[in-house]
């Protein structure tokens, strides 16, 4: 029978959160019992800014709408030409296990000179935040509009929020929502944002430890000046 050791928990508005300790030594989060993510298989979380990235083109200033592991933020430093990049995290505690090395590669992510955290919910920190911030929006705060762990996140993949999302990010930079699932609904909603012909749906396969999976990055582009 496999060992499973509790390394932490937390309890918050939003439920339970809890960091497993597995046989093999990766972690696991799980909010409100549900699996979120691993240390094993971190390829779709560093694939949205690999992708994010190369689509973009020149991005030196990013936001990135959920901090989980760390490993979209470690993407998104790996490129020699982001220049900044802020992170808006939700879950005070996941931000603490990861600044003080109880998930032991985050103290290093998030010492970087580059990274600013922001404990804050991200729909209302882009509505807060000064028009063309940023080159470039990221988020993955939950598995896409079929598939919520929080039933509250829905609101950041309607038309009000992703319009915050645009007016955050400057001409000719880009918005890019991750989804576990193809959603025709998000894509016609981002084409009513940012225009339907500055609207993309780019799918990319990943092997879950020997399962196929498809995911989903839905990209709105902003115009140029």
């Amino acid at each position: 029978m496999a060992h499973v050791e509790e390394v932490a928990r937390s309890q918050s508005d939003r439920g339970e959160l809890v960091l497993r300790r597995l046989d093999d030594g990766s972690l696991e989060l799980r909010a409100n019992g549900v699996f979120v993510m691993d240390t094993v298989e971190t390829t779709t979380e560093r694939e949205l800014a690999t992708r994010a990235l190369a689509l973009h083109g020149n991005a030196a200033s990013v936001l990135i709408g959920g901090l989980g592991l760390g490993f979209t933020l470690a993407a998104t430093l790996a490129d020699p030409r982001v220049a900044e990049v802020n992170v808006v995290e939700i879950e005070p505690a996941l931000v603490g296990w990861l600044r003080d090395g109880t998930v032991p590669h985050g103290r290093a992510l998030l010492a970087d000179p580059r990274v600013t955290v922001s404990v804050a919910d991200v729909a209302r920190a882009l509505a807060e935040a000064p028009p063309s911030a940023y080159d470039l929006v990221l988020l993955d705060v939950d598995n896409g509009p079929g598939y919520l762990v929080h039933d509250a996140n829905a609101d950041l993949y309607r038309a009000p929020a992703l319009e915050e999302a645009r007016r955050a990010t400057r001409p000719g930079g880009m918005v890019v929502v991750w989804s576990a699932a193809e959603s025709p609904e998000l894509e016609e909603t981002m084409a009513g944002v940012f225009g339907r012909w500055r609207t993309d749906a780019v799918s990319y396969d990943v092997d879950l430890q020997g399962r196929a999976e498809t995911y989903w990055l839905y990209v709105g582009h902003v115009a140029g000046v």
